[in-house]
């Protein structure tokens, strides 16, 4: 059986964006047909400016949101990277078949190091290094298939270039995965800046709906959502990316097609509405499920303790094995 990693970030509340570009793949589809793992990578929300007590409360949420979102710890591994020894033990070795030169063409590191230097901050060295990190989530688990958005396609190429190098240098250890890619709604824009994706912010965005967003806000961010100039209902990415944007949101919540979509409405308003309704009903059992979730928290503690443990015995011997190839002593 295949075995498939993925991760999210508690660097936010978790978004739309999240949803219909990787978490509910991972419920309905990539749980069922792999041996899978589903992390909160709580290690990469370091990389900048963090207030410690946030960080939890979020790693926490998004736990809760995964499970929430329909994963089941009965068919798939849920659990928190931090908990997990072998993902720092081997990030280091990782770093040593890594060169700086890959380091700083990371697209996501030039747009975040360029942010942190325009508020005036310093760029903490794990802001470069972090691919690295996420290669070996990945690599730790022996993982053939790692579901990403578009954003995330540069990442995974990195991980096969270190995995297929380390192999070459130092002896066959790490399978060589490759990204998969939803069809639809890959990467969700954000409703005020349509060429922007819907990312985790720490501020209340008026162009991002939130997972836990109250159907009223949900409704008031799509009806106030950026369109185009003209009134013709036409899916067009670069000509007119609000509307398409708002086509890809509500083909994805209703299993259509953008394009063909686009033929059924004559107004901007009509297509916000049926989108906003879309995008509330889409919410609301995972909402309902948080909800539940929240009022048992022993369980969702339970769920990430006995992850941890499953995913340390998955990623030992491998991490074992790293550690012996690249010449390191065995412990006594």
């Amino acid at each position: 059986m295949k075995r498939v990693f993925s991760g999210v970030k508690p660097t936010g509340h978790l978004t739309l964006g999240n949803y219909l570009g990787a978490m509910r793949r991972w419920s309905t589809v990539d749980q069922h047909r792999a041996d899978s793992l589903f992390c909160v990578v709580d290690l990469h929300a370091l990389t900048v400016e963090h207030d410690p007590g946030r960080v939890r409360r979020l790693s926490h949420q998004a736990a809760t949101l995964l499970l929430a979102a329909g994963l089941d710890p009965q068919v798939c591994t849920v659990f928190v990277q931090s908990h997990v020894d072998e993902h720092a033990r081997l990030s280091y070795l990782l770093e040593c078949v890594a060169t700086d030169g890959e380091m700083r063409r990371m697209i996501q590191y030039k747009e975040k190091a360029s942010a942190e230097r325009d508020r005036g901050g310093s760029v903490r060295l794990s802001l470069l290094t972090y691919p690295v990190l996420m290669a070996a989530d990945i690599l730790a688990y022996g993982t053939d298939e790692v579901p990403v958005g578009d954003d995330q396609a540069q990442h995974v190429e990195l991980t096969r270039d270190l995995a297929v190098r380390f192999n070459q240098r130092y002896g066959h250890t790490f399978v060589v995965p490759r990204a998969t890619h939803p069809e639809v709604a890959a990467r969700v824009m954000n409703l005020q800046e349509p060429t922007s994706k819907m990312g985790k912010s720490d501020d209340v965005g008026p162009g991002i709906v939130y997972l836990l967003d109250e159907p009223a806000v949900v409704r008031k961010k799509i009806m106030r959502a950026v369109t185009d100039s003209g009134q013709d209902v036409e899916y067009d990415r670069e000509a007119r990316p609000g509307v398409s944007n708002l086509l890809e949101i509500l083909a994805a919540c209703e299993g259509g097609n953008p394009e063909a979509l686009a033929g059924v409405y004559e107004s901007y308003g009509s297509l916000k509405k049926d989108t906003a309704e879309a995008v509330v009903e889409l919410l609301r059992p995972v909402q309902q499920r948080h909800k539940e979730l929240c009022a048992d928290p022993a369980y969702v503690e339970g769920v990430l303790r006995d992850g941890a443990a499953r995913a340390r015995e998955m990623a030992r011997p491998t991490v074992d094995g790293a550690y012996r190839a690249i010449g390191l002593l065995p412990p006594a």
